[in-house]
């Protein structure tokens, strides 16, 4: 497309995990991404929040290269580990052959049963995903980003339909995974109190764009949190 760069597997600059200029994508005449410039270090967490509708989802998914863009250009890998709200797991599939998809089974055996192990389901290997609880799932996909070491990673509200006490957990695991094997992330989500839990930047979107940015340890938690909701048109007496 003329006037597009996307996702050739070039490497992001100067030791980032993605750098985003420009981006444009536009649906029925409409920018819902427009003009957004972004930069995700390495081993940096990003939180990204805004209103339904915001362009959120539509940034993941472009940077992923599972939607096209229109203008712009976005240097970084060019299969970056993708973890969705619905885990995508292969019913029939053992956990093993789950978390190695796509690699061959005499290297993709070892790499699984270490990526389980990592993420508290070791000697689990041969079970099927019926046989895991929510929380289970979600770490067995966890494992399947994890598995090839990769430089960026995607994360689109993965978190979003567990229980309360499941998702504390989770967070604790991904910052340790994240510590560990040092991708850049991009998390999408709609809670304010997970971005502040486990991200080192928080961004809003709003009309296509990056409205807001700001580094979570330089601020106070509650006043942050009283800051973004503000920022995302929610009352301060609900604040």
């Amino acid at each position: 497309m003329a006037g597009t760069e996307q996702g050739a597997g070039q490497a992001a600059s100067g030791g980032a995990a993605v750098v985003v200029r420009g981006l444009v994508r536009r649906y029925s005449g409409r920018a819902v991404v427009d003009n957004l410039d972004l930069r995700i270090e390495t081993g940096e967490f990003v939180a990204l929040l805004g209103e339904s509708g915001c362009g959120k989802t539509t940034l993941l998914r472009a940077l992923a290269g599972l939607d096209r863009i229109d203008a712009g250009h976005v240097d970084g890998p060019a299969q970056p580990a993708v973890v969705f709200q619905e885990h995508r797991l292969m019913p029939w599939m053992s956990l093993w052959r789950n978390v190695a998809l796509g690699i061959a089974d005499d290297t993709g055996r070892p790499l699984a049963e270490a990526a389980l192990r990592e993420v508290g389901l070791g000697g689990r290997e041969e079970d099927l995903p019926r046989r895991l609880s929510g929380g289970q799932a979600a770490r067995v996909a966890l494992a399947r980003a994890l598995v090839r070491e990769p430089k960026l990673m995607l994360l689109d509200e993965p978190f979003a339909a567990l229980d309360a006490l499941t998702r504390i957990k989770m967070h604790v695991l991904v910052r340790e995974l994240v510590a560990r094997h040092r991708p850049g992330v991009l998390l999408v989500t709609h809670d304010v109190d997970e971005a502040i839990a486990i991200a080192d930047r928080i961004l809003v979107m709003r009309g296509g764009r990056i409205a807001a940015s700001w580094h979570v340890g330089e601020h106070n938690g509650s006043a942050l949190r009283a800051s973004l909701l503000r920022e995302l048109g929610v009352e301060t007496e609900v604040a």
